[in-house]
């Protein structure tokens, strides 16, 4: 059982299923956000507003340019590759310090979430399973580099990836599946399940009321800035 030891990742967990399509700048200003006021984890799961690409806090905008010249850039606060978001499923996992998950290596942090994840879309019969590590390539585009423990469907066609950053605040995990679902109760489904996996069906869906203002400070404060966006 890769379980082992940990039961369910989560005792409570809280999903807000975001209803506003937001730009890049927004939507990562969002998570960032909730990085710091979270008192419980949060699964979040949202829409882009726009034609919008995002990389990692280490990845080469010239590399996305060139691979999707026709998205709009956001730089993530967390790592990993280029990710188009035109067609694709977006979630975060915000999970404040004092969590366990909070705590440990990345790499076994990275792992339980795919592991629930992977659960969440076998309901769905989408086959998946963990990367080894082995197929990785090191291009920069997400979904042609598979890591160790990112999802894979048939044929070894990567399915999903994420991202993570750790802070004094928690651990913040934002990740992309290329399985897209067709409508909006679809996605819900797919969150509902995702959220039982990760907290043994023990979440509180709920709707979040952030200040406007505040989101649009710290997006023009970051991620809105082109010294962010083209800093490598």
């Amino acid at each position: 059982n890769q379980f082992t030891g940990w039961g369910v990742i989560f005792e409570h967990l809280q999903l807000w299923i975001d209803p506003i399509a937001r730009s890049g700048p927004d939507a990562m200003a969002v998570d960032e956000y909730l990085l710091e006021i979270a008192k419980v984890p949060i699964l979040r799961v949202y829409k882009w507003q726009g034609q919008w690409g995002s990389l990692g806090y280490f990845g080469k905008l010239a590399e996305g340019q060139a691979q999707f010249p026709e998205l709009n850039w956001v730089r993530r606060w967390t790592g990993g590759g280029v990710v188009d978001h035109r067609n694709d499923w977006t979630y975060s996992l915000v999970i404040p310090q004092g969590e366990p998950l909070a705590a440990i290596r990345g790499i076994t942090s990275y792992r339980l979430i795919h592991e629930s994840l992977a659960k969440a879309l076998a309901t769905e019969e989408i086959e998946v399973h963990l990367s080894d590590g082995d197929q990785e390539t090191g291009r920069a585009a997400c979904f042609e580099n598979p890591v160790d423990s990112d999802l894979l469907g048939i044929g070894g066609v990567k399915l999903a990836g994420a991202g993570q950053r750790r802070t004094r605040s928690g651990l913040l995990h934002q990740g992309s599946v290329a399985a897209p679902c067709c409508d909006a109760a679809a996605s819900s489904r797919r969150a509902e399940m995702f959220a039982q996996f990760l907290s043994g069906e023990i979440f509180h869906e709920f709707e979040m009321e952030l200040e406007p203002a505040e989101v649009s400070r710290r997006a023009l404060a970051r991620y809105a800035r082109d010294t962010w966006t083209t800093r490598r």
